[in-house]
C-alpha cells in the first residue's frame, strides 16, 4: 500500500482526544504551506483558517458549539471559512499569472471579467455557495496533511456561526463553513469504523 492510500484509510473521525497536548507550530506551518496547493474555483483560494490554541477562547468556541466534548480535549480548534468575496482578489491573483508569464494582456482581461461576470452574474446565494464548496475542498485536504503528520481530527458543522464569527471576530463576507478539532486520538474511546456502502450504491456509470 502506498503512502498515501494508508494515510486515507487510516484516517478517522476523532470524537476524543488526549488533552494537554502541543501541536508544534512547525507542524501547522508546513500543513498550511502543503495546504495552499489545494484546488479552488479560478485559483481564488476562498479558504480562511482560523486556529483556536488558547484555553481560554476555546472554552468559549466550546460554549458556541454546544458543548461538544471533543472540543474541550483538542489541541487546536480550526475554524474554516469560506470569502463570498475571493472574486474580487481575482486582479492581484492574475497579475502574478501575468508578471510570470504564464498569461497575456489579454488573457488577463478576458479572465477577469469571465470571474466578474460569473460571481456578480449569478449573485449572492452563488457567491455563498462558492464559499462553502472551495472552503470544504480546501478542509478536505486540510485534514489529509494532518494525518500525514500522525495529528487526527474531526470536522464538525453544528456550531452557532453567529457567535463564533464574534468570538473571532471573522469578517462579514466569510461564512464558517466547518470547525475541525485537531490531537490526538484518545484510543480508549475508538470504535470500529461503521458501515461504509459498496461502490455500487453511490456509482454510476453512463
Amino acid at each position: 500500500m502506498n503512502e498515501f492510500l494508508k494515510i486515507v484509510r487510516e484516517r478517522r473521525s476523532a470524537d476524543k482526544f488526549i488533552e494537554n497536548i502541543t501541536i508544534p507550530r512547525e507542524d501547522f506551518n508546513e500543513i498550511f504551506r502543503d495546504l495552499s496547493l489545494a484546488p479552488s474555483a479560478f485559483n481564488l483560494q476562498h479558504a480562511k483558517y482560523y486556529v483556536v490554541e488558547d484555553k481560554e477562547l476555546n472554552d468559549k468556541v466550546y460554549e458556541a458549539a454546544f458543548k461538544q466534548y471533543k472540543i474541550k480535549t483538542a489541541s487546536a480548534t480550526i475554524i474554516v471559512t469560506g470569502d463570498k468575496n475571493a472574486y474580487l482578489s481575482a486582479s492581484k491573483i492574475y497579475e502574478g499569472s501575468m508578471m510570470l508569464g504564464m498569461i497575456d494582456k489579454t488573457q488577463y482581461d478576458i479572465m477577469i471579467n469571465s470571474i466578474k461576470n460569473l460571481y456578480e452574474g449569478w449573485g449572492e446565494s452563488f457567491q455563498h455557495d462558492e464559499a462553502i464548496r472551495n472552503a470544504s475542498l480546501s478542509a478536505m485536504q486540510f485534514m489529509l496533511l494532518a494525518k500525514n503528520k500522525d495529528w487526527d481530527t474531526c470536522p464538525m458543522i453544528y456550531f452557532d456561526k453567529d457567535k463564533i464569527k464574534e468570538l473571532l471576530n471573522i469578517p462579514e463576507n466569510e461564512v464558517p463553513a466547518i470547525m475541525i478539532t485537531m490531537g490526538k486520538t484518545d484510543k480508549s474511546s475508538s470504535k470500529i469504523r461503521g458501515y461504509r456502502k459498496p461502490a455500487d450504491e453511490f456509482v454510476k456509470f453512463f
